[in-house]
């Protein structure tokens, strides 16, 4: 099986890493070959992409990509017409990212089965959602990663029955404790960027007071020399450590105090998961996925943009004051190693490709013709930069955020946080208000994830949740 992945953007990150790892196992367990394509990537990207054995091209390669003007959010009719050619030897494409699967639809031939994910949240006017409709409609499977993006793929208008939660593989669950860290000792790890929150995690830890305890971010980003800035203002230069981006995240998480998770967005967090699987507290935000990723006493949530809040739970993991279910952590997480990861999405691409050919045969049974097995679209093909005029980031502007609703596709299991209600953080240009709704008494702001099941939830093959 030969797969073409395409992606908007490659960088060091959870999810680029995630996809690699992905096709890694892929072909180490099943032989499908992968090759990807890129619509920006850095030169780090470009690097990882190579380091994990996964022939890669790009559209444009530059040394630092910016944060909204790119292809992972932007609809290009020149990145479109440069994929033409690309995709014409594929068994299936895969496309990451509402700028690539835009892009792959208006050029991938008929028959091809055309398979989307969705990894963030996307903050997009409504009227723009709608104006993805022509190509959402097109998409024979999408795997939504997390609450808000399954409500943007439903509001962009894919086909109920081809919706799925995404998943995404785990790797370190085994790990074991690194020498030579400090003790004890917290751990993050994300872009710093400001969906990440590492600027409300670096003021809790100044609330703590606690000389003892290091510290260390692991990570890069735009927010870097804001918070090297902010690290020394409060004087805690000498506990913590921002060692940058790291691709083995679990040498440093293994064996830590707590782990948090400081989000404002956050669809499922896969240092989370790697933190429940390794046996250590997390301490997460309220907010989409990672709610209920803390679910059940697995972890601990606190309100986003809150730092005192942050802070007391921190402290109180420290202190022993929760008891968490780390037995159910484990076992939560270690659904998603590579292993299984790559058994579900070969048995995926699998069906896709034998309802290609039963469609393809139907086709010529019917009509004595040869068919495409795939409902033509409509021909409608927006502009260069998005119809209301900007050119596709995901601040600008707020979306709708409802309950999950697709009737004989749920199966009732405790899965996903629900919608928010009311603003609870200022807007920016690249976050716009966020709304929540309490759904518990907090104590201090601050509440372990109980056992609940709110919400109606997809299941994918095998059953398996996505958290």
């Amino acid at each position: 099986m030969h797969v073409v992945r395409v992606l908007g953007k490659l960088e060091p990150g959870g999810a680029q890493l995630a996809l690699l790892r992905l096709s890694c196992e892929l072909r180490r367990r099943h032989g499908v070959r992968t090759r990807l394509i890129v619509g920006d990537a850095t030169h780090e990207g470009m690097c990882l992409a190579q380091r994990h054995g996964v022939p890669a091209i790009a559209f444009r390669t530059r040394s630092i990509v910016d944060p909204v003007r790119n292809l992972q959010w932007q609809r290009s009719q020149r990145f479109a017409g440069w994929l033409t050619d690309k995709l014409a030897d594929a068994d299936l494409v895969h496309a990451h990212m509402v700028g690539a699967w835009w892009a792959v639809g208006q050029v991938i031939q008929p028959g091809t089965p055309f398979l989307a994910t969705e990894h963030n949240q996307v903050n997009w006017p409504r009227r723009r959602v709608r104006s993805l409709r022509p190509i959402a409609g097109r998409i024979d499977r999408f795997y939504a990663m997390g609450p808000a993006a399954w409500q943007f793929a439903v509001e962009a208008g894919v086909r109920a029955d081809a919706m799925r939660p995404a998943r995404s593989p785990i790797a370190g669950l085994n790990a074991t404790l690194r020498q030579g860290l400090g003790t004890p000792r917290l751990t993050f790890a994300g872009r710093f960027c400001p969906d990440k929150g590492p600027d409300v995690l670096v003021e809790a830890i100044g609330l703590l007071h606690r000389p003892d305890l290091s510290a260390y971010l692991l990570g890069d980003g735009p927010l870097r020399s804001q918070l090297v800035d902010r690290i020394e203002d409060l004087g805690l230069a000498g506990s913590v450590f921002m060692p940058g981006w790291v691709e083995k995240p679990w040498a440093y998480i293994a064996g830590s105090a707590v782990h948090v998770v400081p989000s404002r967005e956050e669809a499922w967090s896969q240092s989370a998961v790697l933190g429940l699987g390794l046996g250590v507290p997390v301490v997460g935000t309220d907010v989409d996925g990672l709610a209920n990723t803390l679910s059940q006493y697995r972890g601990i949530t606190v309100a986003p943009d809150d730092p005192h809040a942050l802070k007391q739970a921190i402290a109180d993991v420290l202190a022993g004051r929760w008891h968490l279910d780390r037995l159910a952590a484990r076992r939560y997480a270690h659904q998603y190693t590579p292993a299984r990861i790559a058994d579900f999405y070969l048995a995926e691409y699998q069906a896709m490709l034998s309802d290609q050919v039963r469609s393809r045969d139907l086709i010529d049974s019917s009509s004595g013709k040869e068919g495409s097995g795939r409902i033509a679209a409509a021909e409608t093909t927006p502009p260069e930069a998005d119809p209301d005029g900007s050119h596709g980031s995901r601040g600008a502007g707020p979306t709708s955020r409802q309950p999950w609703q697709h009737g004989a596709l749920m199966a009732s299991i405790d899965h996903v946080a629900p919608a928010d209600t009311a603003t609870t953080g200022p807007a920016s240009p690249t976050r716009p208000a966020r709304r929540r709704t309490d759904r518990s008494p907090r104590v201090g702001g601050t509440r372990p994830r109980e056992p609940r099941s709110r919400w109606a939830v997809p299941m994918g093959i095998g059953g398996l949740p996505h958290g």
